[in-house]
């Protein structure tokens, strides 16, 4: 999908899984594409719009789809399964595996948790998002955590 904003193009890719779309790729962003798709998939991971079972695309597959190499699909799946999250096979593609949730975090990621969201907050201030808007949307994610 290709949308003109002012003089630039931004292109935005989209993949499905049988369902709903859980990952979209900004190629004019400064966040590399690789990290993009990790992080995404790792959104739709945690909120189980991909499950224990569920197969990915295959490397080439979502390669073409995305608009990108396949390099950078299969670092991303191979960083997500270092996390744990997918099982990788050579023959049989990336299937989401079952992950256990530690309820008590490493101290090395409580120390940086904070500083990450204030990295996220500048940033988006920077792009021009008002504070105003910034606290309503950390307020909507708050409020699924707690749900939870």
């Amino acid at each position: 999908m290709t949308a003109i904003l002012g003089i630039c193009t931004l292109y935005m890719y989209s993949i499905h899984v049988g369902g709903p779309v859980i990952l979209r790729i900004d190629t004019s962003s400064e966040t590399p594409v690789y990290r993009q798709i990790v992080d995404g998939m790792r959104v739709a991971l945690v909120n189980r719009d991909l499950v224990p079972g569920n197969s990915l695309p295959a490397v080439r597959r979502l390669a073409l789809d995305l608009g990108t190499h396949f390099n950078t699909v299969a670092q991303a799946y191979r960083e997500l399964a270092r996390e744990g999250w997918l099982d990788i096979g050579a023959r049989s593609g990336a299937r989401v595996i079952e992950r256990r949730v530690t309820t008590t975090s490493k101290p090395k990621a409580d120390a940086s948790f904070r500083r990450r969201i204030e990295e996220i907050v500048a940033q988006m201030q920077a792009n021009g998002v008002t504070r105003s808007r910034l606290a309503r949307e950390l307020r909507l994610i708050a409020a699924t955590l707690e749900d939870t």
